[in-house]
């Protein structure tokens, strides 16, 4: 390849990085904590309440009455980031990830088999996803007769969680609604029960799956950098010499159990046997939709691939830092959906009637689902929790959706394929993965804003075509 050719390259391929580091060097250097804007939110919603006419007796009951609403659908949450780690460290799953990493033949199909498998992960836990991608990352960089770009590879491995992570069985949205006992109740009367047949395996959501899946991976393709462009994880000052972690010693006679595989087998057993029975008396999509069911599975199998429960311990001790953020923010995000629908103000409307009667004027089919997907998009750049953002939306979306006779369970996946455009701009969870690379966020914003750039006008004509 020719220097002018170089430089041809290096002009495309740094013309969107650019403009994408510099908005991320913005968020990072601006945005503070999503903690603040959880708050803020709060007191935005407060004084919406107050505007419209709620006494301020009625804004305060609803804040202190419905803080701990969803106190299950938190520890749910922060269950589904804490197992996904638990399994994605386990020694079976790092012996799975080192085969794997010798698949692709050449350097752009690596950055493209990283993007898929994370993708194809994130289908079943998207917290798997996010240290699955990485590690494989990681393992594939450290290939010795591949030149491959090591920011581009860590920006296919975030494409589970930034591309499609909320049309999968571990979306907040869809799993919220398929438990009847995490709904809250202004929720639960306009929409009841959602399961995963009338949201995640819609045709609707798994065409917009494949196609989501097809784009993301050509684009991670095209846009892998080559010959002179590329900077390989040493050209990044990234060490990727993962050194195990010396065994520990049994120092007291109590220890032994700790260090037995048995019990593990055992509760592994017990799960396999509930499991077997559950699918043998209920609808196998009752079964595949419910959330406790889903977490009891994964965290077990956890248990059962560290073969310990001394390792196993290790595993959830060093994922616990990644619940923090989930485990302080909902409560606030309960609260902030308790006042949207029980601070009732002027004719006994509340802030959450008013903007349903707002998002029913836009009238119905494709025209309103491309304005739930754009305001989704939007607040999800200040809200950046799935879950979250989806209990303070799904009040007034739904009952809007109702009003202009959309059918519910593809508004849910409408907000789904809407909340993870964000996540390929805001940096906020990129971190987990950031942890595992050794990179930066800057590193791999500029192929990520890329994507955003093609995933943006594709979710939207989706969104019109299938609504």
């Amino acid at each position: 390849m020719t220097s002018m050719q170089l430089n041809d390259q290096d002009v495309r391929q740094k013309g969107l990085a650019r403009m994408a580091e510099k908005l991320a060097g913005w968020t990072q250097k601006w945005f503070p904590d999503a903690y603040i804007f959880a708050l803020a939110g709060v007191l935005l919603v407060a004084i919406a309440a107050l505007a419209i006419g709620a006494s301020p007796k009625a804004v305060v009951d609803s804040f202190g009455n419905g803080f701990w609403d969803l106190t299950a659908f938190t520890l749910q949450m922060a269950m589904v980031v804490l197992t996904g780690y638990v399994v994605a460290t386990s020694p079976p799953v790092a012996r799975l990830i080192d085969r794997l990493a010798q698949v692709p033949t050449s350097a752009r199909a690596a950055v493209s088999f990283v993007a898929v498998m994370s993708m194809s992960v994130s289908f079943v836990n998207w917290g798997l996803s996010l240290i699955f991608g990485g590690l494989l990352a990681r393992a594939v960089a450290r290939r010795g007769d591949l030149h491959v770009d090591y920011r581009a590879l860590g920006a296919a491995a975030f494409m589970g969680l930034g591309a499609v992570w909320a049309l999968g069985m571990s979306s907040s949205a869809a799993q919220l609604q398929a438990t009847k006992a995490s709904i809250p109740p202004a929720l639960l009367k306009i929409t009841g029960v959602l399961d995963f047949g009338t949201t995640i395996f819609t045709w609707q959501s798994l065409l917009t799956l494949v196609i989501l899946m097809l784009l993301t991976t050509v684009i991670a393709h095209f846009s892998a950098p080559t010959g002179g462009a590329v900077k390989t994880a040493a050209d990044l000052g990234v060490d990727l010499d993962d050194q195990p972690e010396p065994p520990a010693e049994k120092s007291r006679p109590g220890e032994w159990l700790e260090y037995s595989r048995v019990l593990p087998i055992l509760a592994g057993v017990l799960t396999l046997g509930w499991l077997v029975s559950q699918l043998l008396t209920l609808p196998i999509l009752s079964v595949v939709s419910s959330l406790n069911g889903y977490l009891l599975v994964f965290l077990m199998l956890g248990l059962v691939l560290h073969g310990t429960p001394r390792k196993f311990l290790q595993s959830v001790t060093k994922a616990v830092p990644a619940t923090a953020g989930i485990l302080v923010q909902f409560p606030l995000y309960a609260a902030m959906a308790a006042i949207l629908t029980k601070a009732t103000g002027a004719g006994g409307l509340s802030v959450s009637e008013h903007l349903a009667h707002f998002f029913t004027s836009i009238g119905g089919n494709g025209a309103f689902a491309v304005i739930i997907a754009i305001y989704t998009a939007l607040l999800g750049m200040f809200v950046p929790s799935g879950g979250g953002k989806w209990l303070v939306e799904a009040p007034y979306v739904m009952q809007s959706a109702t009003d202009v006779n959309m059918n519910l369970g593809w508004t849910v996946q409408i907000y789904n394929m809407a909340e993870a455009l964000p996540n390929l701009i805001n940096p906020f969870f990129m971190l987990p993965l950031l942890a595992v690379l050794g990179l930066r966020a800057r590193d791999l914003v500029g192929f990520t804003f890329q994507q955003f750039l093609f995933h943006l006008p594709v979710v939207l004509l989706l969104a019109w075509l299938l609504g």
